[in-house]
């Protein structure tokens, strides 16, 4: 009963209104074992705690039966520590999708504030607004989601990647023969408890991505009051593009995975780097595409958007200049309203400034520099690779000359 009641607690520490009212992340089954095991609070605090848990147990068993296979640091033809894809994807790859939990949550919450606080949404659809998150965090919280989540990373996940990933030569882990792959005593670990659990958090990340594009769109359908002449030129929807840094987490540890997939290939099976340029660029596209393509659901408000502020203020300034034109052009100003130093000058170029604002209003609540970043980010984690093809020494040379 004690420990009922010290648990009821424990939940109701830490939240927020604002936490309460929407996130991708605080709910479904593995929030609440966070929650039950001490990994986190409610707020999903303890971030180092979980960060370091997670990965130690995903990695701490497979170097002690490594060692006691005596395939640590030799006896096969790539030993554990050697193995470079093993320790990104547990070391970085990883905690990199632990810590974006704690990301998203904190950011996306206030960007479907903004929906509220620039009272975008129309006052008459506010109920069918607040459906559609309730509607989104009942399937955040769905236990038989999660579920089938985790079977798919036990079941295919394994099949694509005891059929597509293993290396082909001796490893720590397994050795190919003719007609099986036979797995260590480590192998067995890595391939049914470490690999799930990195793919189950994996996938349940493409989850969330999911619930988010269901919300989007659903808001899409929704009577938008959109601020036609906002200074952010996307008509007051500037703010879905901190969606954007949002995910990078999520985006970043999946191209760490694949430095760490084309390191192994490069060390162990003398392959070259050019050898992966079509799945590099395939990889930064889709994730550039993942986190982008949401975003592109309100195209259709901001054409309206457009149109209507270009007619609107089309109007608005051909009034405008008809005054000044007959007051100051066609008849002459009286004795008491010299021309120097009128303010109707400057607020005929203050007309002219807010006319390039309404007439760039983009369809797109991102731009180049948020493109790319995103960019930049994503190739972030592959850029050790360019070792591979080019000495660091070059490097470094080329880097004094472009400074000196």
């Amino acid at each position: 009963m004690a420990s009922n009641k010290e648990s009821r607690e424990y939940r109701s520490l830490d939240l927020s209104d604002d936490d309460r009212y929407f996130s991708l992340n605080l709910g479904g089954p593995l929030y609440q074992l966070y929650l039950r095991s001490r990994l986190s609070t409610p707020a999903l605090g303890l971030l180092r705690r979980r960060v370091i848990t997670i990965s130690l147990f995903c990695w701490v068993p497979l170097l002690i039966l490594a060692a006691v296979d005596h395939h640590a640091i030799e006896g096969v033809a790539v030993p554990f520590l050697l193995d470079v894809e093993v320790h990104v994807r547990f070391f970085a790859a990883l905690p990199s999708l632990i810590i974006a939990e704690f990301i998203v949550h904190k950011r996306i919450v206030i960007v479907v504030q903004q929906f509220l606080e620039r009272h975008i949404i129309d006052s008459g659809d506010r109920a069918r607004f607040d459906e559609i998150i309730a509607s989104t965090m009942r399937l955040r919280n769905s236990a038989w989601l999660e579920i089938v989540l985790l079977v798919f990373s036990f079941t295919v996940g394994y099949w694509i990647w005891a059929h597509r990933l293993v290396l082909t030569t001796t490893t720590w882990y397994a050795m190919k023969t003719q007609h099986a792959t036979v797995f260590s005593r480590a192998g067995y670990w890595y391939a049914f408890v470490s690999l799930p659990i990195f793919r189950f958090l994996l996938i349940r990340w493409y989850f969330r991505l999911f619930l988010w594009y269901q919300f989007l769109w659903r808001v899409r359908g929704l009577r938008l009051r959109l601020n036609l002449y906002h200074p952010d030129r996307v008509a007051g929807l500037g703010f879905l593009g901190a969606s954007i840094p949002a995910f990078a987490p999520v985006l970043i540890a999946q191209t760490m995975l694949l430095s760490g997939f084309i390191g192994e290939r490069i060390w162990h099976a003398h392959a070259k780097l050019l050898d992966f340029k079509l799945e590099i660029v395939g990889a930064i596209a889709f994730l550039m595409l993942l986190v982008l393509l949401p975003l592109t659901f309100f195209v259709f408000h901001l054409e309206l958007a457009r149109r209507r502020a270009r007619r609107e203020f089309g109007i608005l300034s051909s009034n405008y200049v008809d005054l000044f034109r007959d007051k100051w052009v066609e008849h002459t100003p009286g004795e008491n309203e010299p021309l120097l130093g009128t303010p109707d000058l400057q607020s005929l170029a203050d007309l002219g400034n807010s006319f390039n604002t309404v007439n760039k209003i983009q369809l797109f609540p991102f731009g180049r520099e948020s493109i790319i970043r995103l960019v930049g980010i994503l190739l972030l984690p592959l850029v050790p690779l360019i070792l591979t093809i080019v000495p660091l020494k070059d490097i470094i040379d080329w880097i004094i000359k472009l400074a000196f």
